[in-house]
């Protein structure tokens, strides 16, 4: 929502803006919820991240932990800024991410090991190269969502050949999340002439971030534990404080 406040950073050259009112609360930051709801996704993968070192789960999940974080970095930077280099430094990684799920989706049964990665990896660049000259608005969301819907049919063949209950938990946690956060992000995208006269806004897109900083920690967590039993890893699911779930493996002494 375009406002007349004066701004640290100039006028707005994103190519979209979310249902908050800019420089709210600060000179600093155009989007206040929507900036500080990426702390979430940051703790969390941090989280997942110090559990993939301690464990020395493959290398693969602790470069996920990190992309997570590097989006939601990537986040913050756009909504506090709203200018378009930082709308890339956003959607950009959104890419890069997802292609890493489908390599750790898809690599372990994958005949020719060198040929996903590589072909990934200039996917990538080639969509990084591109996307910093075009700006993309729908057709962004097109190219992702079908991104997207290609992790779907591994996903739910781990899931039909999982047999422990806290690990169908956990996808469905994922799946519970990932619609929760859709709701809100359409909401706020569709209903934001209305919302904006009610007496207090529910920052929808912030709700996004955050049910989408607890998606990608379950599927993560359910990816982990998922790949640990096809090594063999014996493994579990323990609660940090009681309340965090997250993959306690046990590593033959030959590994």
């Amino acid at each position: 929502m375009a406002e007349t406040i004066s701004s640290f950073w100039g006028p707005v050259t994103s190519t979209i803006e979310c249902c908050e009112k800019n420089y709210a609360y600060s000179s600093y930051i155009a989007e206040f919820y929507n900036t500080i709801s990426n702390i979430p996704t940051i703790l969390l993968a941090f989280i997942g991240l110090i559990n993939a070192f301690r464990q020395r789960f493959e290398k693969r999940f602790s470069v996920l932990h990190v992309s997570n974080m590097t989006l939601a970095f990537g986040s913050m930077l756009y909504h506090a800024t709203l200018q378009h280099v930082q709308q890339q430094s956003d959607e950009t990684p959104m890419v890069w991410e997802i292609l890493l799920y489908m390599y750790v989706l898809y690599s372990p049964d994958w005949h020719y090991r060198s040929t996903m990665p590589i072909f990934l990896f200039f996917y990538g660049a080639a969509f990084a190269v591109v996307h910093s000259f075009v700006r993309f608005d729908i057709g962004f969301k097109v190219h992702y969502v079908i991104l997207c819907l290609l992790c779907i049919p591994r996903m739910y063949k781990y899931y039909i050949y999982t047999a422990d209950v806290c690990a169908k938990w956990i996808a469905k946690l994922y799946v519970a999340t990932l619609l929760l956060g859709s709701l809100f992000w359409l909401c706020d995208r569709v209903f934001c002439k209305e919302i904006s006269q009610w007496p207090v806004n529910p920052q929808g897109h912030a709700l996004w971030h955050v049910f989408m900083g607890l998606n990608s920690y379950f599927a993560n967590t359910f990816l982990m534990f998922c790949r640990a039993q096809q090594r063999g890893w014996s493994p579990k699911f323990v609660r940090l404080f009681g309340v965090l779930p997250y993959v306690k493996i046990e590593k033959p002494k030959s590994q």
